[in-house]
This record gives structure tokens, sequence and C-alpha cells, in this order.
């Protein structure tokens, strides 16, 4: 689980991005009549105080919120460990951002959530039908990248967009096309199904197609625990075949972490208006 101190730094990182200002107390007035009264100090209706109240209003009522919060309702109780308890509303409030942007793209209503802020020996992947609100798979075992933690096990602290960094890439992912993967395990190769996935979070993961970052099947991903990668989200091979087919071509892929500030304040799926 997450330091508490690292939670409520998180947390108080998400509620300084999102905070709105609150509006003035109104101004008390008495029963003297007064020939000139003092201006008031409440803003007019064409004020820009009265602006921002009005645009407060009307995201209050946005769709992508009210889904967010249906999601949440629905899908919570499935979650059985949290690193932080925003992670999976900032998941699905990146996912409903980016699915209003692209509704082209989004073609497959299937997210495949990965909570990085746990333990590789702690199961932390599912995948969600976002249409139906219904868990689909999950909880289950995913790897990060040997670049992200020194040692074998534990909580993956370092997260990279760069090649040959060989750590994990935060954000959210457009899943593409399957394909036959090639690997290695213990110097064993080995093939799989293999996800290709269009990074869509900006410096954070764009560069994961080059990068080599799929969603694939791995010897070395069981239902005890998960070893370390090259930087792919990878599970148990015969979970491999059963998902990604449903995932591909449209799905959506989203990788989360508490640990990583600057992700959080910057990806532009979580701050998107």
């Amino acid at each position: 689980m997450t330091p508490p101190l690292a939670a409520s730094i998180t947390s108080a990182a998400v509620r300084v991005a999102t905070a709105v200002g609150a509006a003035p107390d109104a101004p008390v007035t008495g029963s003297t009549v007064v020939p000139d009264p003092a201006p008031s100090d409440a803003p007019a209706a064409s004020s820009p105080a009265a602006a921002d109240a009005t645009a407060d209003a009307a995201a209050a009522r946005d769709p992508r919120a009210e889904s967010t919060d249906a999601a949440l309702r629905a899908l919570t109780a499935h979650v059985v460990h949290a690193s932080d308890p925003d992670g999976l509303r900032i998941a699905f409030r990146a996912y409903f951002n980016y699915r209003h942007a692209n509704p082209d793209a989004v073609r497959k209503p299937y997210l495949y959530y990965v909570d990085m802020g746990l333990d590789n020996r702690v199961a932390r992947g599912y995948v969600f039908d976002m249409d139906r609100l219904a868990l689909v798979e999950g909880p289950f075992h995913v790897s990060h990248g040997r670049g992200s933690l020194k040692e074998r096990d534990g909580v993956p602290t370092r997260f990279s967009n760069v090649p040959n960094s060989y750590q994990t890439s935060l954000g959210l992912y457009l899943a593409e096309e399957t394909y036959n993967f090639r690997g290695n395990s213990s110097g064993r190769p080995y093939s799989s199904i293999g996800l290709r996935l269009r990074g869509e979070s900006g410096a954070f993961n764009d560069a994961a197609r080059r990068r080599g970052i799929v969603a694939h099947g791995a010897p070395y991903v069981s239902a005890r625990d998960a070893g370390r990668s090259e930087g792919c989200p990878a599970m148990e091979q015969e979970r491999a075949r059963r998902l990604l087919p449903m995932i591909a071509e449209g799905g959506v892929v989203f990788i989360y972490s508490p640990r990583d500030l600057a992700w959080l304040s910057s990806d532009p799926w979580l701050n998107a208006d």
C-alpha cells in the first residue's frame, strides 16, 4: 500500500488541480437607511465572478463527471486492493474525458486498468466493461518494467517514456492491433499474443510503439505474482489469449500510480476541461 504521506500528497495534488474558488460571503446590511450606500461586494450578474459560478455549475452537470460517478458506484466494490483511494476515480475520469474527445477511436467499451502503486505480488489488474459498468475479469497479476524497480519484488517507483529505460510508462493508451508476440524468459524464447498500444498521454507515454510497449502474455506472470518485463503490462498467457482480442482495436488501457506527481498534474486526460 502507498505510505500515508504519499497518499496525502497525491490527494492534495489532485485537489489543488481541480479545486475552484469559494464565492464571497454576501454583505450584511443594517436597518438604518443610508442615502448613499456603499457599493455591494456581491458580484453583478455580468461580472467575471458570476461567469465563473455559472461555469462551475455547468461543470457540475457535465455528463463525463456523471459517468465517472456512476462507474465508481458500480465498480469500486470489485477492486480488492488500491494504492490510493482516488486511483479509480482518476482512471475513470481520464477514460471518459478521452472517450468524449475521441468517440470514433474508442470503438469498444473495455478498459484495462492497472494500479502500479501496488506491489507486483498483489493482483493489480482489471478489465471493466464501461458501457455495462460491469467487471469482465480481475483482479489479476500484471508485470511492471524492470527499470521501474531495482529489486525483483516490490512497488515500482520510477516511470519513463524514454527508449531503453525498460520502465513502465503511466497514462492512457488506445488499444490497437493484436499480433504474434515473441519474447525471452530466463533465457528461453516463448511466443504469446501481443496487443500494440498507442500512448495518448503526451510526453508520458507517446513513445510506446517506438519502445515496443505492448500488452502481452508472459510465462513469468502467474496466479501468484508477476515478474518484471521491459516496460510492458504483461499478464498470464492464457488470460492474455482470452482478454487481449476483446480489448483490441478500440479499447483503452490505463496505467496508474500515485507516486508520480508530475504525471498526475500534467496528463492531458486527467486535467481536461
